[in-house]
Parts: C-alpha cells; structure tokens; sequence
C-alpha cells in the first residue's frame, strides 16, 4: 500500500511540474472520446523490455455516415499514442490522436489503403499495403526525446508488376529509385517477362528529420520533395 501511495505522489508530483507523465496502465492514456483500435506490444528503445504502441480511434457519432452501397460506415480518423516501458510504469513518447484516415475511407474503384503498425530491431514501422498497386512504409525511431522518421519505402505495381520503386535513408542522405525497364512488357502463356530494374542514387537534401509528433495527416505528407 506504502509503494502504491509513493508511486502516485510521485507521478502526480511529476506531472504538475511538468515533467514526465506515467501510467501504469497503457489504456489509461486514451483520451475521452477515443477508443483502443489495436495494440502492438514490442521494444522500442532497445531495453529488452516490450514497449507499447496504441492505434486509437474517434467516437463522434457525428462521423458516422450512411454509404448508398456500403451502408454505415464510421469515419472517425485515427491516432497513434507510444508509450515506452519503465517496469513499473510507462511514460508517453508520442501522442498524435488525428494523423491517420480511418479505415472505411472511400477506395473509388478500389478498396483504401490498408494501414498497419509494426515494431522490429528498435524501429517503429507504419505501413499501407494498397493491394495490387504496391506499397509505402515510414520507418521512425527512438532518439531526440521523440521519433523521428529515417526511412521511406515505396513500391508503385500494377498487378504482379513493380513498376518503380523507391528507398530514402534520411540518415545517410541518400535516395535510391529502382526503374522496371520491362513494366510495359506483359506476361504471357508462351512468355514470362522478368521484371528487370535500373537503378539510380541522387542525394537527399535535408536539414531536420520529421518527428511523428508533428505530423497532422499521413495522407498529405508529400514525398516527392526529396
């Protein structure tokens, strides 16, 4: 009872200094009007210790709309919150409660991009597969009290072809683009057409990396600048 008492004297006096705030519980850390859409559990800094990543979702009923095919379909956006394992407690890294569309965004002739979250060898890795037109994924990590995105994958298919694709480490500055020579090529019963890709490495000119914090929409961000 003793170190439950010191524990929440301690945090309280933390926060209302301003300092670090913990919780001993992720879920405590969504805010009034979200819910928990997925958890990923995994460790972040390096620790060996399983950290927490919460996908939240909104609950405005307000967002709810009635699709003509779809029926019902909630478009609360999405958010991300990272908390990183202290033993006892955890402490919030990141909170971002809007940067990610919902899930039952209009896909046109197409179902959206799917979203995912993924936690591997200290790196945070947030993904949309968009089925047979390719992928993108941001890769962030741990380091100037946030994280900070150092990589960028995208590949561009149509089908089974990779039409381009294209890698930035924002580390070492450095921006790879993969060209399929045979894109336009089709497969056939008598012919398989390999996809064959030239290669081409330009510089990428950037002062400060992007921390996930400051990021308003996922879908808005323009990489093309780079």
């Amino acid at each position: 009872m003793r170190k439950i008492l010191t524990f929440l004297i301690t945090t309280l006096t933390l926060t209302a200094f301003g300092q670090v705030e913990s919780k001993q519980n992720p879920s405590d850390f969504v805010p009034k009007g979200y819910i928990v859409f997925e958890k990923i559990n995994g460790d972040l800094n390096k620790d060996g210790i399983e950290d927490c990543v919460l996908l939240i979702k909104g609950t405005d009923k307000s967002k709810i709309v009635t699709d003509e095919f779809k029926g019902k379909l909630d478009r609360n956006r999405r958010g991300i919150i990272v908390l990183l394992n202290k033993k006892e407690h955890y402490e919030p890294v990141v909170k971002n409660y809007d940067c990610f569309s919902s899930e039952n965004e209009d896909g046109g002739v197409y179902y959206p991009p799917e979203l995912s979250i993924e936690i591997g060898k200290g790196n945070l890795y947030i993904q949309y597969r968009h089925g047979r037109y390719g992928y993108w994924h941001y890769t962030f990590r741990h380091q100037n009290a946030g994280f900070e995105l150092i990589g960028y994958d995208l590949s561009v298919n149509r089908g089974p072809v990779t039409q381009y694709a294209i890698s930035i480490n924002f580390l070492t500055k450095k921006k790879l683009t993969k060209d399929n020579i045979n894109k336009d090529k089709e497969n056939s019963d008598e012919e398989y057409v390999e996809d064959v890709f030239v290669e081409n490495w330009e510089k990428v000119n950037i002062e400060k990396l992007l921390k996930l914090s400051e990021i308003k929409d996922f879908d808005k961000i323009d990489m093309s600048i780079y």
